[in-house]
């Protein structure tokens, strides 16, 4: 009869517990690095007894350095800050940055309250309206106050999520007949070299012009301002998406072409079989480059034709003039640059869910 050592078993239980730990940590680690926070899972590892003064050199790398950096910039912000003078005073440091958008959000708060307060009055009165047999005098008021901050923020995200999907529906069968079809792609290419380069600032009267025409009534579903954002939007930023979907398409292996031919596929089944799956990478990467685009494209249109969002903010800022306003600024600028860099994690997890690609 065998007898099995105790602390044998124990130990063989020990580093099974562990390396079923570290698998865990490891598939974290995917989400870790689409959120940004790639430096948890090597603070995980080090708490997991994994080398931790080889994974403290990764904390270090990954968490102190750009923290660090960051500490640095709030230093020097803060103290050449006062020492350049502008049209509408010096310019603010990061405290005084921070206290404006303490007080933008407060804003935002009280015009929220305001608004319920309204919309309950609205209704109070069409219930007594009712009650008194004047049902026919019943209507709903719209909210004439200004848009708080956050109200314009997400204006901003509305539209250029709607710009970025028109784009996308257009360039990517685009894309994708390009890069099957030599003759599409001749046909197609004079077109992107010469549009690609073309400015927002360039199509907005365009479009502007068009949109006022055809789309005479601020009615309805969409208005006639976020009409003429998005289609600036999606003007400019489908070039990317339609380039890299054609380059992917015509990368495919030869092979696998071969193999439809061979298996008699249609054209739809090849598309969806072969075509989409090979070349998704490079296709994610024109959309999330398209998204980017997108972005940058419409605060400049905000800010030209006075529609309404994040641009508009920083246009109406800039003509008030109070003392103010360059914090005011400076925390849109902010705002943009953190929300476009919120929007590309979205769409590199996008990425990361239908694609086998390692970028990063």
């Amino acid at each position: 009869m065998t007898t099995v050592d105790p602390d044998f078993a124990r130990a063989e239980a020990r580093e099974a517990r562990r390396a079923k730990l570290f698998t865990t940590i490891n598939t974290a680690d995917k989400w870790f690095r689409v959120l940004g926070l790639a430096w948890i899972t090597p603070i995980l590892k080090a708490l997991a007894g994994d080398n931790p003064k080889a994974q403290m050199k990764d904390v270090w790398r990954l968490l102190g350095v750009p923290l660090l950096a960051i500490a640095c910039f709030l230093l020097l912000w803060g103290t050449l800050a006062p020492k350049v003078q502008t049209s509408l005073g010096a310019v603010p440091g990061p405290a005084q940055v921070w206290e404006e958008a303490v007080s933008l959000h407060e804003s935002a708060l009280r015009t929220a309250a305001d608004k319920q307060k309204f919309e309950e009055r609205v209704e109070a009165r069409n219930e007594r309206l009712i009650a008194a047999g004047k049902a026919d005098q019943v209507k709903t008021i719209p909210y004439t106050g200004a848009p708080s901050y956050y109200e314009q923020i997400w204006t901003s995200i509305k539209t250029v999520f709607f710009g970025f999907l028109v784009a996308s529906v257009v360039a990517i069968p685009l894309g994708i007949a390009a890069g099957l079809s030599v003759t599409a792609n001749a046909a197609l290419n004079p077109i992107i070299q010469i549009f690609k380069p073309v400015s927002p600032l360039a199509w907005l009267p365009i479009v502007t012009m068009v949109v006022s025409a055809v789309y005479t009534t601020n009615d309805g579903l969409f208005a006639k301002s976020f009409l003429v954002s998005a289609i600036t939007v999606t003007l400019c930023s489908l070039w990317p998406t339609l380039i890299n979907t054609a380059l992917g398409v015509a990368s495919i292996d030869k092979d696998l072409i071969s193999v439809s031919r061979v298996l008699k596929m249609g054209t739809w089944q090849k598309i969806t079989k072969l075509v989409l799956p090979s070349a998704l990478p490079l296709i994610f990467t024109g959309l999330r480059l398209s998204l980017g685009v997108g972005w940058m494209v419409l605060i400049a249109a905000e800010m030209l034709a006075q529609n309404p969002g994040l641009g508009k903010f920083v246009w109406d800022e800039f003509q008030n003039g109070s003392s103010s306003s360059l914090a005011k600024i400076m925390v849109a600028v902010f705002t943009i640059g953190i929300i476009g860099f919120l929007l590309d994690r979205v769409m590199f997890a996008l990425q990361s869910l239908f694609t086998f690609s390692n970028n990063r």
